[in-house]
């Protein structure tokens, strides 16, 4: 390493730079494991002075650090990360399991676990937009209107998409499989153990099928094309499938699949339940009446009762 390359990298500001790329994605290849229940990222301490000294073809090493020149030089780098507790040498337990080796000393053969973490800027942003979206997905009664009939109209279109996406996938699958080739597109789309990005590579695979699949080719392709000779024939049919599915997208976008009072109920869900004019006024009759209905009876009553008891003093006068 060349005296100033040397005296770089004994600021600790640019020693993290260099750990900022070899953390990225231009980086070393690291492997996961668990270590104290937490999930880690560790390489060999071999493959990381390698990396240092003759990083892998198509790596674009930053402009602004210094290439090291020879595997001393890298090795005194890695010491220095040790001290300074960016990796801590690591043992082998089980597979896929770690524990801290009691030796701190680095050395090429041995395992060394990542502390540093890198720059936290990006995972801060997108644990803030998280924390926002969450938000945003509680508060959804209180939307305005506007704003739930575009959120419906992605789902569904969202959803319509993923729909013909597999359907195409699998007919393109199935033509293709037919003449004697298994071809994917998007073959890792549905692939969980992937990130986003791996998971649109590749766009497309082909390989041949293995042997012994003929018989079973020829059956699927009668099965097909008995079923788009029964479409083409039955016209009446088939045309009444499609305008059923226009139908049902339709609807799908409206939001009438429910009943008309179920989606009225739902347009107005945020909205107060506060009584019309028109029902305030047929309250107030309702109980006008109600109170006329008791006047009466209570007149009726009491006409009763004076007349009971006027009987009963002429029953006395009698005698």
């Amino acid at each position: 390493m060349a005296p100033a390359a040397k005296e770089f990298y004994e600021d600790q500001k640019n020693l993290n730079k260099l750990c900022n790329f070899l953390r990225g994605a231009d980086g070393p290849a690291v492997r996961e494991a668990i270590m104290m229940d937490k999930r880690v990222y560790y390489i060999k301490g071999e493959k990381l002075v390698n990396f240092m000294v003759e990083p892998k073809k198509g790596t674009k090493w930053p402009k602004e650090l210094p290439r090291f020149s020879s595997r001393p030089d890298a090795i005194a780098v890695c010491k220095e990360l040790c001290n300074i507790q960016y990796i801590h040498r690591s043992e082998k337990v089980a597979k896929g399991e770690l524990e801290v080796a009691r030796v701190r000393d680095f050395d090429e053969s041995a395992y060394f676990t990542w502390i540093y973490e890198g720059d936290m800027t990006n995972k801060n942003l997108m644990t803030t937009a998280l924390i926002i979206g969450f938000l945003c997905c509680t508060c959804f009664p209180i939307w305005p209107n506007f704003l739930k009939v575009f959120v419906w109209y992605m789902s569904v279109s969202l959803l319509i998409f993923i729909f013909f996406l597999v359907t195409l996938r699998a007919l393109v699958f199935l033509f293709v499989w037919i003449i004697g080739y298994e071809m994917w597109f998007l073959p890792n789309l549905f692939d969980e153990s992937l990130g986003f990005c791996e998971s649109f590579v590749p766009v497309i695979s082909c390989e041949k099928t293995k042997d012994g699949q003929l018989m079973y080719r020829v059956g699927v392709s009668v099965a097909f094309f008995s079923f788009c000779y029964w479409a083409v024939t039955q016209p009446s049919e088939f045309d009444g499938f499609v305008k059923g599915q226009g139908d049902f997208i339709k609807d799908l976008y409206a939001g009438t699949l429910l009943s008309d009072m179920s989606q009225k109920d739902k347009e107005n869900i945020d909205k107060p339940k506060m009584p019309s004019l028109e029902d305030l006024l047929k309250k107030l009759d309702s109980e006008d009446e109600e109170e006329k209905e008791l006047s009466e009876e209570e007149a009726a009553e009491a006409l009763l009762d004076s007349l009971v008891e006027d009987s009963e003093d002429i029953d006395e006068d009698e005698e």
